[in-house]
């Protein structure tokens, strides 16, 4: 795998209802903004970064490209629809921009396993806490069945799951690249984000 060969993209469209509408892509954690803490991860995965929805970057050093929602306002869904389309890659990591912890080595892995000889459409860790289809794989095969469900407005982006050739990723396998707990942890309010700042949690 090379960084020709996958491409990466941010969703940060949604409307942070529960966090007051605000930008969580520019939180801080242990004096860096998510935003930066992502870019600094893909990077080291490819030179195709895609940052999907809500306005321009503020990062202005030409690793990111902004990317608005094609079909608007139909929530992760329509940024992974807008993400795959963009992509120069086939191959696409898709990431939520309130995720501090998402690592390089974790999503190599599961790009790794998108190129793996089982060829699945979509690569999803899957915890107790159920699927992590923001913090996962898809290939462009997933366009004509995203474009259906936009279409139809069945917007769960798991609802892809039951169309596609899928791998899953248990705990077990995530375990080698740290606490899957806190790889995939992401900061739905502001209560949560407090407490990451209160742990003092360093990437």
């Amino acid at each position: 795998m090379d960084d020709l060969s996958v491409s990466a993209a941010i969703l940060v469209g949604g409307r942070s209802a529960r966090f007051g509408g605000r930008d969580k892509s520019a939180l801080l954690v242990s004096g860096r903004t998510i935003l930066e803490r992502q870019v600094a991860e893909l990077s080291q995965l490819t030179a195709d970064i895609l940052l999907v929805g809500g306005d321009p970057p503020a990062l202005h050093d030409g690793r990111v490209r902004h990317v608005a929602d094609l079909v608007p306002g139909r929530g992760p869904l329509g940024g992974l629809h807008a993400a795959l389309t963009a992509a120069r890659a086939s191959v696409v990591a898709i990431v939520a921009c309130d995720m501090p912890f998402v690592s390089a080595p974790l999503l190599r892995y599961l790009l790794t396993l998108a190129h793996g000889p089982d060829r699945p459409e979509i690569v999803v860790p899957r915890t107790e806490g159920g699927y992590h289809p923001l913090c996962a794989v898809y290939t462009r095969a997933c366009l004509e069945p995203i474009v259906r469900r936009l279409a139809g407005g069945a917007l769960r982006v798991d609802g892809l799951f039951g169309e596609m050739r899928v791998q899953v990723v248990t705990p077990d396998a995530l375990a080698p690249f740290g606490d899957p707990d806190r790889l995939l942890a992401n900061l739905n309010t502001p209560l949560e984000y407090e407490a990451i700042e209160a742990k003092g949690i360093q990437s």
